[in-house]
């Protein structure tokens, strides 16, 4: 994956995007390393807060948050100042 067409965004712009209920991933593989690593990050977030870097994509294009995450649900993971970001659009995390 070539990381250079994410555009760099604030987290606070994520509230205002989009997001389509297509799932991104497309194999099962793509889909379990990243609940193994947003659980990871969720840990390092909680316990030393920790940032990450978040690949995703809106309806419009991709876009890269570096921030920490403070909870996960099913579906979403939680950033500071109830900050959504559902997890069927999220294509990497780097830890």
């Amino acid at each position: 994956m070539n990381t250079d067409e994410f555009e760099l965004v604030e987290k606070e712009q994520v509230a205002s995007y989009h997001f389509p209920l297509e799932e991104i991933l497309k194999s099962e593989k793509e889909m379990a390393a990243r609940k193994e690593a947003i659980e990871r990050a969720n840990s390092l977030g909680n316990l030393e807060h920790y940032k990450v870097k978040i690949y995703f994509a809106d309806e419009v294009s991709k876009k890269r948050i570096d921030t920490t995450i403070w909870g996960v649900t099913d579906r979403a993971i939680l950033l500071k100042q109830n900050v959504v970001l559902p997890i069927h659009r999220i294509i990497k995390l780097e830890i």
